[in-house]
């Protein structure tokens, strides 16, 4: 059944492939191109090409084999990977900076807001930070805080 439907539909889209093509320049001067021919005009029959333009380019395109697809797949395939483990890179060190920035903000904001600081000694004893002491930790923190935190 469906090789009579194809057959049939083939002998009727037939007379259109065969179409023939008539050039003339009407009375105004311009050049027409018509599939009927010309009534008291002096025409030329062209030979209608048998493809059409897309069809034909299509044709004279070189055609890739299977094996040279899937390699042009892969290829693509692996450049995504790539931008994909980039960008997941990326975000990995933007939330490793974000986490330093965060760290060495509360380090500055503990010596920023003063108070009595404790510390242990190297016996393993706690005490206090004089204010000296404090004031150099709280400029190192800033420098700290100011490096880790600053925006490339």
């Amino acid at each position: 059944m469906k090789r009579i439907i194809v057959l049939a539909a083939a002998l009727v889209f037939a007379p259109v492939a065969f179409a023939q093509l008539y050039k003339y320049v009407d009375k105004d001067g311009k050049t027409v191109y018509s599939d009927q021919p010309p009534v008291n005009i002096d025409s030329k029959q062209l030979n209608a090409p048998a493809r059409s333009a897309p069809a034909a380019a299509a044709a004279a395109a070189p055609v890739k084999s299977a094996v040279e697809r899937d390699k042009e797949l892969e290829k693509s395939r692996e450049e995504s990977r790539e931008r994909q483990k980039k960008a997941a890179d990326a975000e990995k060190k933007s939330a490793e900076a974000e986490a330093r920035c965060s760290q060495s903000k509360s380090a500055y904001t503990t010596y920023a807001d003063g108070g009595r600081i404790l510390k242990y000694n190297d016996k393993g004893e706690r005490e206090y930070l004089g204010d000296a002491e404090i004031e150099q930790e709280r400029a190192r923190t800033r420098r700290e805080m100011d490096e880790a935190c600053k925006k490339p």
